[in-house]
Order: structure tokens, then C-alpha cells, then sequence
């Protein structure tokens, strides 16, 4: 197999807060001005990077807001997220696990510190990534997926590591996660030294972002923080660590189909992303206490 070139290297973009709980390096589609469909099915990638969060009795967060047309998938590294929503589903994402949600028709979503997380403080690392759907998904209902650690497909390295198989396939390890159209998502925790090989579609949109630690992908140097960009042209992705490291890693077939996007609505056309904003502003989002 051919080796998967890589586009580009880059470092974490300036961060903004959304709302109160959460610093935010944007590396898709606004970060890098890469456009709606470069990732595509990944719409979005927020990397709340490491950051110490102080004491505080009121949690922080970000209040009730709503989402229609795509999926929002949550992986904890560091400190917990609690979450409700207007479908009655709520729970908590602890260190190591991922929430995997699908807004689809319409839902209104909050997410705050876990409140003992909250109360004690401490380092916080997460990543969401917005997960596109095809025009024929976009109106199905609501489902969750709440995937707890210890039920993520597990491959184990030689040397200790473990590639955590979110979605898709590694070496024979399914995936927990069912997605809409095909995608490999994994979490690569690997020790100083250890080489290894990722064989993705050409055809797919692929990145990695190197979540802890640092490695050569390729043969290039990749530090901590730092989002790895394919090219559409080759399979395999060599990768040997520096020092014990940890990687997110993303690969899926692009949604050929026209996007329109507004705020937290992720459509095909202009006309429902209005249809989206009336839904929702006639309450048929159903309600949610902020």
C-alpha cells in the first residue's frame, strides 16, 4: 500500500470559549478557513486542550441551545461532562469514555461540569467533533450512544499500548459506536518507541491530532496539540512515538451532498435552515429547563 501523504501540520488555533466551561482550539472548518466540506463527514472539530479549571460550587457550561442535522461526539481525556436533554436523556462522561449523540430531527442539548468535578477543579481535556448526516438521516430521530470505556473495541500493543476502536475496524477490533455512513475513529495510546500502521481508505478524509505526548507520522516530527491533515492520495500512516503519546484519529467517507450551515443547524438548502429556526422557535424542539 501507498503511503497517505500528509497535506499539512498544524498548530492548535487561538482559542475562544464556549460558554463558560469550555476553551476551545477550532482546527475545522473555521480554524483553518478549510471549508464546510474538506473534512467531511466531519463537519467540526473543537480540542479542548489541557487547561486547570479552579474550584467553583455553580458549574460551568453551556446552557440549553439546539441542534438539528448531525451528530455531536464528545471523548473525554480529562474531567467530566454531565449533559441533559429535551428527549428526557441525561448522564455523565467520565475519563475515557464518549458520548455519541445524535440530534438528527431536532433536540435541545446542555452540558455543564460534572458537578464533583465542578466542586474539586482540575485538568480538563476534551474533544466534540460534529459528525454530518446524509440528507435522507437528517430528519430521523433522536438516539444516544453513551460508550463508556470499558465497552470501546481494544487492540493492545506489544509494548503496553492499546488503539481504542471508537468506530469502524482495526485489525480485526470492531468498533462500539453504529454510524449513518462509514467512519474509523480511534484513540491510540502508545509508549515511547512503538511504531505502528493505520490503513485508511484513500478515498476518506482523514486527520490526527496528537491529544498527549509527541510522535513522527510519516516521518515527520508531530508535537503535542498539533492536528495532522491528509491528502486524499495513499493508504498507509506510519507512526512511531517520541514518548508515551496519545492520538485521536480520523477517517470517513465524505457526504457528497450540498451543505447549509447555520448556528447549531447543519442542512442541505438555504429553506431548511429556515424551516429548522421556525421548528424550533415553535417549540417543536420540545423544552428544557436552562
Amino acid at each position: 500500500m501507498a503511503t497517505k501523504i500528509i497535506q499539512q501540520i498544524l498548530p492548535p488555533p487561538a482559542p475562544h470559549m464556549v460558554g463558560d466551561g469550555f476553551r476551545v482550539h477550532n482546527f475545522f472548518p473555521s480554524g483553518y478557513n478549510l471549508g464546510n466540506n474538506r473534512m467531511s463527514p466531519f463537519f467540526m472539530m473543537d480540542y479542548n486542550s489541557k487547561v486547570d479549571f479552579s474550584p467553583r460550587e455553580n458549574p460551568r457550561g453551556v446552557g440549553v441551545h439546539p441542534h438539528r442535522g448531525f451528530e455531536t461526539v464528545t471523548i473525554a481525556y480529562q474531567g467530566k461532562v454531565a449533559h441533559h436533554d429535551s428527549t428526557g436523556n441525561s448522564g455523565v462522561i467520565s475519563e475515557g469514555d464518549v458520548q455519541w449523540m445524535t440530534a438528527a430531527s431536532g433536540i435541545l442539548h446542555k452540558e455543564y461540569h460534572e458537578e464533583e468535578f465542578s466542586k474539586k477543579g482540575g485538568p480538563f481535556q476534551m474533544i466534540q467533533l460534529w459528525v454530518n448526516l446524509p440528507a435522507k438521516d437528517k430528519m430521523s430521530k433522536p438516539k444516544y450512544q453513551a460508550i463508556t470505556n470499558d465497552q470501546l473495541g481494544k487492540y493492545h500493543l506489544d509494548k503496553g499500548g492499546v488503539v481504542e476502536v471508537i468506530a469502524g475496524e482495526f485489525k480485526g477490533v470492531k468498533g462500539a459506536a453504529s454510524t449513518f455512513t462509514p467512519i474509523e475513529m480511534y484513540n491510540a495510546k502508545i509508549k515511547k518507541g512503538t511504531a505502528l500502521t493505520f490503513d485508511l481508505p484513500e478515498n476518506f478524509n482523514t486527520g490526527m491530532l496528537v491529544v498527549e505526548g509527541a510522535v513522527k507520522v510519516n516521518r515527520e516530527k508531530a508535537p503535542a496539540d498539533n492536528f495532522i491533515l491528509f491528502k486524499n492520495e495513499g493508504e498507509t500512516i506510519s507512526v512511531e512515538a517520541d514518548e508515551n503519546s496519545v492520538l485521536f484519529i480520523i477517517s470517513g467517507e465524505p457526504i457528497n451532498e450540498p451543505i447549509a450551515a447555520y448556528g447549531p443547524f447543519l442542512m442541505n438548502t438555504h429553506e431548511e435552515l429556515e424551516q429548522a429556526l421556525e421548528d424550533f422557535n415553535k417549540g417543536k424542539f420540545g423544552y428544557l429547563e436552562d
